[in-house]
C-alpha cells in the first residue's frame, strides 16, 4: 500500500486540478490556468525532503507544488477565483502566488535567477535551506537559465533545479525544441544530475534522498530529471497533441496504475479527495468578492 497521506495528497491536487477547469467551462473564472494533471507525484515526492526555512520557486504551472507544501486547497482556490481569503488577495490569480517560503512566475525563465538569488543568501548568511526551483523542460531555451545556472556552479549555491520534463512545450515536442539532453547541459556547467523515470513517491524519495541532502550540506547545485507526463492541455482548454500522443499519455498515468495496485485504498481515499474539494470549491463560492488596496 502507498501511505494515505501521500494518496490524499495526490487526489487532492487531482480534483483541484479538474474542478478549475471545469469552473472555466462553467465561466466562474477569469484568465487563465495551467494544470499539473498527470504531474502530481512530482511535488508530492519532493515536498518531504524540504525542511521549513527551504524556498520553494514555481512556475506557471504551479498549483500542485503549493498545495504538496501547503495543503491548502481554499487558499488557492481563493486566489483564482478573486474570492475573500485568497493567498494574495486576488491580485495574482493561478500564476503569480506569494506565500512565505513559496512564490510563483508565469514568466518563462525568470524563476531560475530568482531562485539563484535566493540561495545566494541564504548562503551568505549561513543558512542551511535550500532554494528549490520548478520548471519544464521549454523553459531550457530561454538564455536567463544558463546564466542562472553558471553562477550557481560558480558560486556553488544551495539550489535544486527540479525539470518536469513532460516532453513538449506548450504545443511543441521536446525533440523540436530541446537539442541534446538536460543531462549534458546540466554537465557543461558541472552540475550534478539525476533522473527520475518512475512514479512511486517512495521510491522517488529513496532515490533523491542523499543527493539533496548534499546539496543541502555541501552546497552545490542540482538538477532533477522528472520524465513525466502532462495529461491535460497546456492551459484550459488549447491541447494540440494528436489524439494518439493524448491516449499515450494517459496511459503511462501515475493514477490509473495507483488503481490498479490499490484498488480499495484507491477508490476509499480518492472518495474521500473529491468531496473535500467539493466541499472547498462551494465554500469560497460563497465568499464575496476579495476587496484590496496597498498595504
Amino acid at each position: 500500500m502507498i501511505d494515505d497521506d501521500d494518496l490524499r495528497r495526490l487526489l487532492t491536487i487531482r480534483h483541484f486540478e479538474r474542478r478549475l477547469l471545469s469552473l472555466f467551462d462553467e465561466g466562474e473564472l477569469s484568465g487563465t490556468t495551467h494544470t499539473c494533471l498527470g504531474q502530481e507525484y512530482v511535488a508530492v515526492a519532493i515536498a518531504p525532503l524540504l525542511e521549513p526555512a527551504d524556498v520553494v520557486v514555481s512556475n506557471h504551472r504551479g498549483h500542485g507544488h503549493y498545495l504538496a507544501r501547503y495543503d491548502d486547497p481554499a487558499g488557492l482556490l481563493a486566489e483564482i477565483m478573486g474570492r475573500e481569503g485568497g493567498l494574495c488577495q486576488g491580485v495574482g490569480g493561478s500564476q503569480h502566488l506569494y506565500r512565505e517560503g513559496f512564490l510563483t512566475s508565469g514568466v518563462q525563465g525568470q524563476t531560475l535567477p530568482l531562485a539563484a538569488g535566493i540561495a545566494l543568501r541564504h548562503r551568505q548568511v549561513g543558512a542551511r535551506a535550500l532554494a528549490v526551483v520548478f520548471m519544464g523542460d521549454g523553459t531550457w531555451g530561454e538564455g536567463a537559465v544558463y546564466e542562472a545556472l553558471n553562477m550557481a556552479a560558480l558560486w556553488r549555491l544551495p539550489l535544486v533545479v527540479v525539470v518536469e520534463n513532460n516532453g513538449i512545450a506548450q504545443s511543441t515536442p521536446a525533440p523540436e525544441h530541446l537539442a541534446g539532453g538536460i543531462a549534458e547541459r546540466a554537465a557543461a556547467f558541472g552540475i550534478a544530475h539525476e533522473l527520475v523515470t518512475g512514479d512511486d513517491v517512495d521510491g522517488i524519495r529513496v532515490q533523491l534522498r542523499a543527493a539533496v541532502q548534499k546539496a543541502r550540506d555541501a552546497p552545490a547545485p542540482l538538477v532533477v530529471e522528472f520524465r513525466t507526463n502532462r495529461l491535460g492541455p497546456h492551459s484550459k482548454g488549447d491541447d494540440a497533441r494528436p489524439a494518439e500522443a493524448v491516449a499515450e499519455a494517459r496511459a503511462r498515468d501515475w493514477g490509473a496504475a495507483y488503481a490498479g495496485r490499490f484498488p480499495e485504498q484507491f477508490e476509499r481515499v480518492d472518495l474521500e479527495a473529491r468531496e473535500r474539494i467539493d466541499a472547498v470549491v462551494a465554500d469560497v463560492r460563497r465568499r464575496p468578492l476579495s476587496a484590496w488596496g496597498a498595504r
